[in-house]
C-alpha cells in the first residue's frame, strides 16, 4: 500500500554518481565562455573605434607572409590583432563546453544543444570576420557581426541559467499576462537593439580613417534609437512592479535589467550630447549585450522545473 503524498520533488534526479550534473570543470569553461564572449565585443569596439579595423589588412594573415603584426604596420595593428587572439582561446572554451556537455547529453539536451548552437555562432564569427576584412568593413556585415557577438553573449548566459537549474520538464512559475508582458518587452529590446546598431553604422566610427559613411545622419539615428529604448524602460518598470507586489520568480534579475537600463539611458544621453566621443559608445556596446543577457534571464525565469508529488 502506498504512501500518502508527503514532498514535492524535481521530476527528473540525479544519482548518487552525479549523473547530470555538471561538473566543475564545465561550470567553469561555461563562464569562460561567457566572459570571452563579452570581452570580444569591448576588443571589437575597440578595433572599430580607434579606426583599427584594417590594421591587419589581411585575413587570416595579419600582414602578407605574417600572422603576427610587423614592424612596417602601425599600433593599429596590434589593437586588431588583440581581437583576433581572443577569438583562439574563445573557439577552444566553446569546444570543451561541448565536448564536456556531451557527457551528460542524455539528461541535459537542453545544455548540449546550447553549446551547439554556440559553437558553431563562433565559427560562423570567425568567418564573417575574414569577410569583414576583405570587404574593408563593409558597414552592413560590421553590424550584422555585432549582433550575432551580442546574440552569443545571450546565449551563452541562458547555458549558465540552464546550467543550475534541475534538469527535466518546466512549467510557467508566473502569471500568463505577465510572461506575455516579458515576451513584448523582449521583442521592443531587440529594435532597440537592431536600431543602436543602425546608429553606430551611421555615425563617425567607421572602423578606419579612410572609410566614410554615407548613412543617414547619426544624431538623427540617436533620437530614432531612443524611442524604443524608452519603451522598453517603461515595460520594464511595469515588470518590477508587478514582480515586486506579487513576489514572482524573475523579480531579482528584473532589478539588474532596471538598472542596466538606467545606466545605458544615461550613456545615450551623454552620448547624444557630446558627439558620440568613443569610450562611451564602447562601454554602451558592451553593456548593450550584457542587458541583452540579462533580459534571457528574466525570460528563462519566466519557468521553473516542474515538480510532482510522491506516491
Amino acid at each position: 500500500m502506498s504512501s500518502a503524498p508527503t514532498a514535492s520533488t524535481p521530476r527528473t534526479r540525479i544519482d548518487s554518481r552525479g549523473f547530470g550534473t555538471p561538473s566543475r570543470f564545465l561550470r567553469v569553461m561555461a563562464w569562460v565562455s561567457f566572459v570571452l564572449n563579452t570581452v570580444i565585443i569591448g576588443t571589437g569596439g575597440a578595433v572599430r573605434l580607434t579606426g583599427s579595423g584594417l590594421g591587419c589588412p589581411n585575413w587570416p594573415l595579419c600582414a602578407p607572409g605574417s600572422l603576427i603584426p610587423t614592424e612596417e604596420l602601425s599600433y593599429h595593428s596590434l589593437i586588431e590583432f588583440g581581437n583576433r587572439t581572443i577569438s583562439g582561446p574563445l573557439l577552444i572554451s566553446a569546444i570543451l563546453v561541448v565536448i564536456l556537455t556531451w557527457r551528460i547529453r542524455a539528461s541535459r539536451r537542453d545544455l548540449f544543444s546550447i553549446s551547439v548552437v554556440v559553437l558553431g555562432l563562433v565559427l560562423l564569427q570567425a568567418l564573417i570576420g575574414g569577410i569583414i576584412v576583405w570587404l574593408h568593413l563593409n558597414a552592413n556585415l560590421v553590424g550584422i557581426h555585432y549582433v550575432i557577438s551580442l546574440s552569443l553573449v545571450c546565449i551563452t548566459a541562458a547555458y549558465l541559467a540552464r546550467m543550475y537549474d534541475v534538469a527535466g520538464p518546466r512549467e510557467r512559475a508566473v502569471p500568463q499576462a505577465f510572461a506575455i508582458l516579458t515576451h513584448i518587452t523582449t521583442f521592443v529590446m531587440a529594435i532597440t537593439v537592431i536600431v543602436g546598431v543602425l546608429t553606430t553604422g551611421s555615425g563617425p566610427h567607421s572602423g578606419d580613417s579612410t572609410i566614410q559613411r554615407d548613412g543617414i545622419d547619426a544624431l538623427l539615428m540617436s533620437h530614432i534609437h531612443s524611442w524604443p529604448g524608452y519603451a522598453a524602460f517603461a515595460l520594464t518598470l511595469t515588470l518590477l512592479v508587478w514582480a515586486a507586489a506579487r513576489r514572482l520568480r524573475p523579480l531579482r534579475w528584473i532589478i539588474v535589467l532596471f538598472a542596466a537600463l538606467i545606466v545605458q539611458i544615461a550613456l545615450g544621453i551623454y552620448q547624444a550630447r557630446n558627439g558620440l566621443p568613443a569610450l562611451s559608445v564602447g562601454i554602451h556596446m558592451v553593456l548593450a549585450a550584457l542587458t541583452a543577457a540579462t533580459m534571457t534571464v528574466v525570460v528563462l525565469r519566466l519557468k521553473r522545473p516542474a515538480t510532482k508529488l510522491e506516491a
